[in-house]
């Protein structure tokens, strides 16, 4: 018996020794490369016996899986999102940025702000049940609202607007040049839980909170001892006024005034104000101008050594300054 077999390229040989075949069990044997030959019996498409048999041969192909299927899909995506990324970055990324340390500088204040609104968020979560409490407790402690607003100087703008390029009308310039002599950075209203009787200020005007203040209600001494009167700034954070950690934000009557008294005051709004900060946990509530001077220490140090660990470690300190009121006026 005689079986011919055709290769891809044409080639046919004449093959007369069967046992080459047989050896592997009815299966399919592949002799060389272009040379092929199955068994005259069990054949998977039909049967063949004593007769000269023409049997096509292409190599077998085998299907990819599924995980190469995803290796291959994956660095097709990824070089796809390197090119558009790069494009992105030539064509859209300001030119300022491109100065040595401003590319840091944009990440940080990116990576920030997203612990800010995380963390802001999950605060609010957290506490609400607190404030729900602390506002039934504040309208029956005193008369008068529950929540206190007042209006703070948060970041100044100016050096990073002119850093990133960014083009304002004349109008517009003028106007916020105006604003900033006037103080010095971005105003905004803080919001807390009011400890004080109604009018606190009447009869004597912006000053310091003192030691046993008899404007302080009998539930304010509790809250700002425990820094729980603060718990509403949180919704500041979510709106981009204020951050978890920072300088705490000042009225503008005082950073007017201690603008002129201390040296490099205005340097601590370079960044957002904060709910906590080193200077907060380290020298509690301003009582004099030697605190404030002492706080402005403290928030320049925070600046120049920013990092998110820093951050992480002022948050956890916060927490023993709320269980133990270290610090509070």
């Amino acid at each position: 018996m005689s079986l011919l077999f055709e290769g891809p390229t044409e080639y046919k040989r004449l093959l007369t020794d069967w046992d080459l075949v047989e050896a592997n069990d009815n299966k399919a044997g592949f002799i060389s490369d272009h040379v092929a030959a199955i068994p005259t019996r069990g054949v998977e498409y039909g049967f063949a016996s004593a007769v000269d048999v023409a049997i096509p041969y292409r190599p077998s192909v085998t299907a990819p899986t599924i995980p190469q299927q995803l290796r291959f899909y994956l660095g097709e995506l990824t070089g796809l999102l390197f090119v558009v990324l790069s494009t992105l970055f030539i064509l859209a990324m300001p030119a300022g940025l491109t100065r040595r340390g401003e590319v840091s500088a944009w990440m940080n204040r990116i990576v920030k702000r997203t612990i800010d609104i995380l963390g802001a968020g999950v605060g609010i979560i957290l506490t609400a049940p607190i404030m729900l409490l602390l506002a039934v407790l504040v309208k029956l402690d005193s008369c008068g609202p529950v929540f206190y607003t007042q209006t703070r100087v948060g970041m100044n703008r100016r050096k990073g607007d002119r850093r990133l390029g960014r083009a304002v009308s004349a109008d517009n310039a003028r106007r916020r040049e105006r604003r900033r002599e006037d103080v010095l950075g971005r105003p905004f209203s803080i919001l807390k839980f009011r400890t004080m009787v109604v009018d606190a200020e009447r009869g004597s005007g912006p000053v310091w909170a003192s030691k046993n203040d008899p404007r302080v209600t009998r539930l304010g001494r509790i809250l700002r001892k425990t820094r729980m009167d603060e718990i509403p700034q949180f919704f500041s954070v979510l709106k981009g006024d204020m951050s978890l950690v920072g300088p705490r934000p000042e009225r503008p009557t005082f950073v007017a005034d201690l603008s002129t008294q201390i040296d490099n005051y205005t340097s601590r709004l370079q960044v957002k104000p904060g709910i906590t900060g080193l200077a907060q946990i380290e020298n509690g509530y301003d009582s004099s101008l030697q605190s404030v001077t002492r706080k402005v220490q403290y928030d320049l140090e925070y600046i120049r050594r920013w990092s998110v660990l820093s951050d992480i470690r002022i948050l956890a300190k916060t927490v023993v300054v709320v269980l133990t009121g270290k610090g509070a006026c």
